[in-house]
């Protein structure tokens, strides 16, 4: 059950939608999220009311194509499927949407069950 937030300069629907793809498909892929467990939020800042800024930390040099992706999922994936994750992320950015791996910047942060409801109010990983 993992969030999906994905941010982008000026990307148009289209580009947004390969995002929103890639990421769907990388997570299906990799960790095995069902087909409908599609829960994501795509952005695209103009660069002017709202922004990406990006270094060059590690020595990638990565320009104004930039995608930050934010996923929120339980705990539980191994090292290796998170390396799996970021490299076929990356992968299908570059096949759906044209950006390329560098500018690819994902960060995944970890819960517990009782740290989601996915409606009616209810904590379905955690009922009492």
């Amino acid at each position: 059950m993992p969030l999906v937030q994905i941010d982008a300069l000026r990307a148009g629907p289209h580009r947004l939608e390969a995002l929103g793809r890639a990421v769907h498909e990388a997570l299906q892929e990799t960790i095995g999220i069902p087909a409908d467990d599609l829960f994501q939020i795509l952005t695209s800042h103009d660069g002017t009311t709202g922004t990406l800024r990006h270094g060059t930390y590690f020595g990638i040099e990565r320009d104004d194509d930039i995608v930050y992706v934010r996923i929120t999922l339980r705990a539980g994936r191994t090292p290796q499927q998170k390396r799996a994750l970021y490299r076929r992320i990356a992968e299908l950015a570059e096949a759906y949407a044209g950006t390329e791996p560098r500018n690819v910047f994902v960060t995944l942060t970890e819960n517990g069950p009782a740290d989601w409801s996915l409606g009616e109010g209810q904590a379905q990983y955690a009922p009492e």
